[in-house]
């Protein structure tokens, strides 16, 4: 917690999904599927669809924009740009350059942060101390996915789950001491690396003609087991920092955990016992946007009011890597 000195505040908020949407009756024409046992299992009922010349750094620089609007401020104004992303437009350049040429941005700090669905909460808090470290005055965090282009669409148990999206915020500092990002935990555990992976296309197993045949590219998951570490880790490093900063779960106005699938939401919601009403959920709508989710779900909630000056904000992730993390805001 930082109860002294200044404070790093979101001072804006924005999200872009494409404007095609999929719906789960569509999906049980490509596979062997339907909507309610789609819905039962996931809580899904559509996902949006990047166009096929939309990249990840497209939506990004949408949802960006539309952040920086929200903030009142243009594109000189912020001098550090982080995307988290694990659908790269490409090995090479980051996402991040091509992403702040389509924004306008000048010649600012720019990186991409590869912590799958977790992806957010750590660029949120790489960008928090490079802010308090006085170095940079406004940041632009993005969290952008085309988790489509990784999506097996001859595997029902993974193709039902993933779609397209970018969430934005802005951040800057204020001399207010004890609001903004109040804490944030990070954590790893590279063990179980193999229960969420793509195997192919990177430096182990460059792409092949035999790669591609053998379907090595997309993401494989083994659901059963993400279910029950994603449960148990979440909850932990929620109430980790709670405790840390001295809050208790009853002054949580809203928790927005990644919205992977509705049971882990739910089951995170009743170990912690928040009522349905402090919990937000989209995922019907967008389904897993992996590292858009947060950003886009935060944006959601405060345009509708859920969110208002002086409410304690509670976000967590769990991802691939395997990482997980949480974020605590005492909103402005």
């Amino acid at each position: 917690m930082n109860p002294v000195g200044p404070s790093v505040v979101i001072l804006g908020t924005g999200a872009y999904a494409p404007e095609r949407i999929l719906t789960n009756e569509e999906l049980s024409r490509l596979v062997d599927t339907n909507d309610e046992w789609i819905v039962s299992r996931s809580g899904i009922r559509e996902r949006h669809i990047a166009a096929p010349d939309e990249a990840t750094s497209d939506l990004a620089a949408k949802a960006g924009l539309a952040a920086l609007a929200d903030a009142h401020l243009t594109p000189a104004d912020i001098d550090l740009l982080i995307i988290a992303t694990c659908t790269p437009d490409a090995p090479l350049p980051s996402t991040a350059t091509l992403a702040q040429h389509k924004l306008g941005l000048g010649a600012c700090a720019c990186l991409d942060l590869a912590a799958a669905c977790s992806g957010f909460l750590y660029s949120l808090e790489v960008a928090d101390a490079m802010l308090r470290s006085g170095r940079y005055r406004r940041a632009l965090v993005i969290g952008a996915e085309k988790l489509t282009s990784l999506t097996d669409y001859q595997d029902r148990s993974t193709c039902i789950l993933f779609g397209d999206g970018a969430g934005a915020v802005v951040l800057g500092v204020d001399p207010r001491p004890g609001i903004g990002i109040i804490g944030t935990k990070l954590y790893a555990d590279g063990s179980s690396s193999d229960l969420i992976k793509v195997t192919s296309g990177g430096s182990r197993s460059p792409s092949t003609a035999e790669t591609v045949a053998r379907r090595e590219h997309f993401i494989q998951m083994r659901g059963k087991e993400v279910f029950k570490l994603a449960v148990t880790a979440m909850q932990d490093a929620a109430v980790e920092l709670l405790e840390k900063n001295g809050v208790a779960p009853d002054q949580v106005k809203l928790l927005i955990s990644h919205q992977a699938n509705q049971r882990i939401i739910d089951a995170i919601a009743q170990r912690m016992k928040l009522p349905s009403e402090r919990v937000f959920m989209n995922l019907e709508r967008y389904g897993n946007t992996s590292a858009a989710s947060i950003p886009i779900a935060l944006d959601e909630a405060r345009r509708a009011g859920r969110i208002v000056a002086g409410d304690y904000v509670l976000l967590v992730a769990f991802g691939a890597g395997l990482t997980w993390a949480s974020a605590l805001i005492r909103w402005v």
